[in-house]
C-alpha cells in the first residue's frame, strides 16, 4: 500500500510538471489536445462553386462522428461511406434522420430549399455538416465536394492515419448544363468492362452526369446484337493494328449502365452510320450495294464506308440494332452518328438521317447526330453534336435544336498536348491545358448563345490508345478543366486561378495511380502533399 501511495505522487507530480510545460509552451491553461484546424485554402474544388463562403472553424470526423443520412439516400451515399470507412479506418455509424437536424453531426438530407435539379447546399461548422438537395443526383453532386474538402487520403485504397479535417464553409452550387459528358471511343481499341467503370469514376469526381460510348465504327462493333450475331462474330473479331478486338455482351452492357446510373451518369451509346460502317459491312454480305462482304479494317483512315442506301434490308438492320439498343438503355438518347460518311451521296445521306431519326423515335428515343446532320430535316427533339463546321451549328439551330459543344479544336482529348506527346494526334492542332479550359461554348460561332446550348462533351477517340495509362495520359489532367466548362458559371472561370487549383489535385492524382500529363503550365512541383 506504502509503495502504490507512492507511486501515485510521483504519477501527479510528473502530470503537473508537464501541464507546467504545456501551459508556458502553448500559453494556454489546459493540457488538453488543441482541436486540429485547416483553412479553405489548404483544398482545391473543381468544378468551382456557384458561391463560396469560408466560415470560422474546422469540422473533424473521429470514430465518434455519427452520420444521420435520409433512409432514401443510403444506395446515394453508399458508396462514398465505404470510401470514407477505408479511408479513415473508423468504423462510421450510419442512424436514421430524426425530425430536427441534430446540433452534432454530419447531416445528409433531401430539401425543398434546393431549386434545381442537380443543385446542393453545404454548409459545414465545427460541430456540424450539412448536405442538403432537391434530388438524389443533387446529393450524390454534393458529396464529390466533400470529398475535394476532405484530406487527399479520402482518395486511396487504404487507411490513412491522418486527422480527417474539413473546414468550415457554406456552399451553394448548381450546374450550368443540363448535358456535361465525355465520350470513349471503344471501337478502335477495345476496352473491358472494368476499364470503363474505371471511365466512370474518373468524370463522377468531377460532376459530369453523360458518357458517350462511342460502340461501332469501321474497325470494330462492340455491342451484341441477337438478331444480327455476325457483328460480334465477324465485327468485332479485330481493331486498329490488328489486336483480337473483343465485344460487350448485352449482360455486360447492362452492367456498365447500372453503374453508371450509381454514380448518376446516364450512358449515352452511339451505332455510328451510314458512314463509319465497314464492321457491319464485313459481318454482313447484304448491307453492301454489291453483295459482298469488305474485309476487316485495321488502319485509320475515315470516309470509305457507307451502308447501302437504297435496300430495304437497311433499314431492317438500324431497326433491329436500335430496337434492341434501346431495349438495354434506360437514357432518353441514342446517338446515329452521321459523322465523315464521305463515300453518301449528299441527298442519300440525307434521306438516310432522316429516316435514321424516325426509326430512334420509334423505339421510343431521341436521336443525337454530329453535326453533319443539320444538312437533313431535324426531329425537333434531335440534339445536334458541335465538332466540326460552324455552319452546320448554325444550321442546326436554324431549325430550332440545341446544340451539344464539342469543337474539335478545343475539347478533342485525344490531340496531342504539343508536337512532343507520344500518343494522339494532331489534325484539329495541339491543345495543351490552358487551350483546352479557356474558352466559352457560347462565345465560339457568332450567333449561337447559352440558350442554343443543350451542354458539352469532350471526345477521346481511340486510334492511338492501347491502355487505360494512355487512357490517363490524354484526359488528365484536361478532363478536370472540360468539367469546369460544363458545370461551372463562366463568369467565375479563370485560368490564373483554375491552374493553381489544378495544382492541388496532383497529390489526389498519384495517390490513385493515374498516369497524369504533368504539364509545365501547371506549377505541380511547388506544392507538397496535403494532409
Amino acid at each position: 500500500m506504502k509503495q502504490f501511495k507512492i507511486n501515485v505522487k510521483d504519477q501527479l507530480a510528473f502530470y503537473f510538471k508537464i501541464c507546467f510545460v504545456g501551459v508556458v509552451i502553448l500559453g494556454v491553461f489546459s493540457c488538453s489536445k488543441p482541436t486540429p484546424q485547416v483553412s479553405l485554402e489548404e483544398r482545391s474544388l473543381i468544378p468551382t462553386p456557384v458561391s463560396v463562403q469560408a466560415l470560422e472553424g474546422t469540422f473533424q470526423i473521429t470514430p465518434d462522428t455519427q452520420f444521420y443520412i435520409e433512409d432514401t439516400l443510403q444506395t446515394t451515399t453508399a458508396a462514398f461511406m465505404d470510401k470514407l470507412v477505408t479511408a479513415t479506418g473508423f468504423n462510421l455509424k450510419v442512424n436514421p434522420l430524426p425530425a430536427s437536424d441534430p446540433s452534432e453531426g454530419f447531416i445528409v438530407k433531401l430539401s425543398d430549399q434546393v431549386a434545381q435539379e442537380e443543385g446542393y447546399a453545404l454548409k459545414v461548422t465545427a460541430d456540424n455538416l450539412v448536405l442538403e438537395a432537391r434530388t438524389p443526383a443533387g446529393i450524390y453532386r454534393g458529396l464529390q465536394t466533400v470529398i475535394q474538402l476532405l484530406p487527399s487520403g479520402i482518395v486511396a485504397d487504404e487507411e490513412s492515419p491522418i486527422d480527417w479535417l474539413i473546414p468550415a464553409v457554406e456552399i451553394k452550387d448548381y450546374p450550368l448544363y443540363q448535358y456535361r459528358g465525355a465520350m470513349l471511343d471503344v471501337a478502335r481499341h477495345f476496352f473491358s468492362v472494368e476499364d470503363v467503370k474505371k471511365y466512370i469514376d474518373y468524370i463522377a469526381a468531377y460532376k459530369m452526369n453523360k458518357l458517350h460510348l462511342h460502340l461501332t465504327d469501321d474497325q470494330g462493333w462492340r455491342i451484341e446484337i441477337k438478331s444480327w450475331p455476325e457483328l460480334t462474330g465477324i465485327g468485332a473479331s479485330t481493331q486498329v493494328g490488328g489486336g483480337e478486338g473483343g465485344f460487350y455482351t448485352q449482360q455486360q452492357y447492362k452492367e456498365i449502365v447500372q453503374y453508371a446510373k450509381e454514380r448518376y451518369i446516364t450512358i449515352v451509346p452511339e451505332i455510328d452510320m451510314p458512314g463509319h460502317t465497314n464492321a457491319a459491312l464485313a459481318s454482313y454480305p447484304e448491307l453492301n450495294c454489291d453483295g459482298k462482304a469488305t474485309a476487316p479494317y485495321t488502319g485509320i483512315e475515315v470516309g470509305f464506308s457507307t451502308l447501302c442506301i437504297d435496300k430495304d434490308i437497311t433499314y431492317e438492320f438500324i431497326d433491329d440494332v436500335i430496337r434492341e439498343l434501346a431495349a438495354l438503355t434506360p437514357g432518353e438518347y441514342i446517338h446515329i452518328g452521321g459523322d465523315e460518311s464521305h463515300s453518301t451521296e449528299p441527298e442519300d445521306f440525307i434521306f438516310f438521317m432522316e429516316k435514321a431519326q424516325q426509326i430512334t423515335a420509334n423505339h421510343g428515343k431521341k436521336a443525337i447526330g454530329w453535326d453533319e446532320i443539320s444538312n437533313a430535316e431535324l426531329l425537333d427533339e434531335t440534339l445536334v453534336q458541335f465538332w466540326a463546321k460552324d455552319e452546320n451549328a448554325k444550321a442546326a439551330v436554324a431549325q430550332g435544336n440545341k446544340l451539344i459543344v464539342s469543337k474539335a479544336a478545343k475539347a478533342y482529348m485525344d490531340m496531342k498536348y504539343d508536337s512532343l506527346t507520344p500518343i494522339g494526334l494532331n489534325w484539329a492542332g495541339l491543345i495543351n491545358v490552358e487551350t483546352g479550359y479557356d474558352w466559352d461554348p457560347a462565345s465560339l460561332v457568332e450567333g449561337i448563345d447559352s440558350d442554343d446550348i443543350y451542354g458539352v462533351e469532350a471526345p477521346l477517340w481511340g486510334e492511338t490508345l492501347t491502355s487505360m495509362k494512355d487512357v490517363e495520359y490524354l484526359i488528365f489532367p484536361r478532363i478536370l478543366g472540360y468539367a469546369e466548362i460544363g458545370w461551372s458559371q463562366d463568369s467565375l472561370r479563370n485560368w490564373d486561378t483554375y491552374k493553381e487549383r489544378l495544382a492541388k489535385q496532383h497529390h489526389r492524382f498519384e495517390l490513385m495511380d493515374i498516369n497524369y500529363y504533368q504539364t509545365k503550365e501547371v506549377d505541380w512541383d511547388k506544392l507538397e502533399f496535403l494532409d
